[in-house]
């Protein structure tokens, strides 16, 4: 900025002119800066294969899908192209997320006629590959949005809970398909249950980041051996969703120990079993087993991957 005339019979001299690169070295900066995060973040996502894990699945796979394993397979060790939908929280609206998303690509995951899709669920997502920015647990303050894959939600749209109707989501850590159910009914009684402890931390900690204390305070968090809930709570519910423990690939494929990822490509071996007792107790629990399929309406939805 340059000195008024009258300025310049002070007797203080000017300050000196800046070189001409000057100018410059901030934004360069800034460039830089924003050029190692996007570094970072690529470093995180191109994670080390695990090759005990890798292949194990060349041998089963290619058995078992033949041609279409080699296209599973790019997918599979190229995290950089998985995709991430994004899922709103209508307990906290935003229209500036909106519009960011709008900007960003992103569109309606579900379009045209689906036989239940509730006008308060809203989850969009994009064409080109990446991961929106996570929004880290506040306590007190409820998240935006959910991150998730979008294919998690279609048991939820299969499920077609309405209001007051009795829920029960059995294996429900992290909380994602919890959440779903929340943002499309309000449940007469709403049950959340999760064997492992950790997991149900998880999951507490996921309902408290997006839905509100009058409705939470409705919603019982609880630590049952899910093989067990036929038993212990019969006929109870209208509907329960099973998402059973699964082979969950993606993860291990990428697992840093490679003793406990031979352990686990052991252990998957005993996951059929576990989500036979799950759908078997599940099934106990709903009002489904003695009304089976009356009216063509489902009372229990069982959704589970195995390898």
């Amino acid at each position: 900025m340059r000195l008024p005339r009258a300025a310049s019979r002070l007797l203080l001299p000017p300050p000196p002119r800046p070189r001409a690169g000057a100018a410059l070295l901030p934004r360069r900066a800034a460039a830089r800066a924003s050029e190692q995060l996007e570094n970072k973040t690529k470093r995180k996502l191109q994670k080390q294969i695990c090759q005990v894990v890798l292949d194990h699945f060349e041998k089963q796979y290619t058995r078992e899908l033949g041609d279409t394993w080699t296209n599973v397979r790019d997918v599979l060790t190229y995290p950089l192209c998985w995709q991430y939908a994004v899922l709103l929280n209508k307990f906290n609206q935003s229209a500036e997320l909106k519009n960011t998303l709008h900007v960003k690509g992103y569109h309606p995951a579900f379009q045209g006629p689906l036989p239940y899709l509730p006008a308060s669920l809203k989850c969009y997502i994009r064409r080109t590959p990446g991961r929106f920015p996570a929004q880290k647990h506040q306590a007190g303050k409820l998240k935006e949005y959910y991150l998730l894959n979008a294919a998690s939600l279609l048991p939820v749209l299969a499920l077609e809970v309405k209001d007051g109707e009795d829920v029960l989501d059995l294996c429900a850590a992290p909380g994602g398909k919890s959440v779903a159910i929340l943002q499309c009914a309000y449940p007469g009684q709403f049950h959340c249950n999760e064997y492992d402890d950790l997991r149900s931390r998880w999951l507490k900690k996921t309902i408290e980041s997006f839905i509100p204390d009058p409705l939470t305070n409705l919603i019982m968090i609880s630590k049952l051996d899910g093989t067990q809930i036929g038993d212990l709570k019969p006929e109870l519910y209208d509907k329960i969703l099973v998402d059973a423990p699964c082979s969950n690939d993606r993860s291990w494929l990428f697992s840093s120990d490679i003793q406990q990822a031979t352990l686990r490509l052991i252990q998957r071996k005993e996951l059929s079993f576990l989500q036979f007792q799950l759908l078997r107790s599940a099934w106990g629990g709903s009002w489904g087993h003695q009304r089976g399929t009356e009216g063509g309406e489902k009372y229990l939805l069982q959704y589970s991957v195995t390898y």
